[in-house]
């Protein structure tokens, strides 16, 4: 698009003005163009779509969801990834278990009610205020590692 009756440093001005507010939305081409045309003549921005839902690699959406309800638990307290903390690593649980239903809904349990005796002496604290679908959730994602 050809822009007209704006100096270098106008444009660098708007860039700049527009990396600062996060874009709103529209393009830098659409901003040179707003800032130019009568607020009469102008179409507001619409709003960006539903963001996509996060995919982890090589599984469905539920184990995308127990990832993000993870990310959002008190899980990482006593858990890591790939090396254990107080608890076995999120790596280690998904090497013993086979991810079946069985096993989703027998480590469920384990989230909401509390375990000890199977990775050690430490007890695993209950979980009751989770529900049984978002432990299931989060034991899908890890059991998909």
């Amino acid at each position: 698009m050809k822009i007209t009756n704006l100096s270098k440093s106008a444009i660098v001005v708007l860039a700049i003005a527009f990396f600062s507010c996060g874009g709103g939305g529209n393009s830098a081409e659409e901003e040179v163009v707003m800032a130019t045309t009568p607020k009469s003549v102008q179409k507001p921005a619409t709003a960006d779509p539903k963001p996509a839902e996060e995919v982890v690699e090589g599984t469905g959406s539920v184990a995308a969801a127990g990832k993000v309800k993870m990310e959002n638990s008190d899980c990482m307290s006593c858990h890591m990834m790939d090396r254990k903390v107080i608890g076995p690593s999120f790596l280690e649980i998904a090497a013993e278990y086979q991810n079946n239903e069985a096993n989703v809904a027998k480590l469920a349990g384990k989230v909401i009610n509390g375990g000890a005796g199977v990775w050690g002496e430490a007890a695993m604290a209950p979980h009751p205020s989770l529900s049984e679908e978002d432990a299931k959730d989060m034991v899908s994602y890890i059991l998909s590692l």
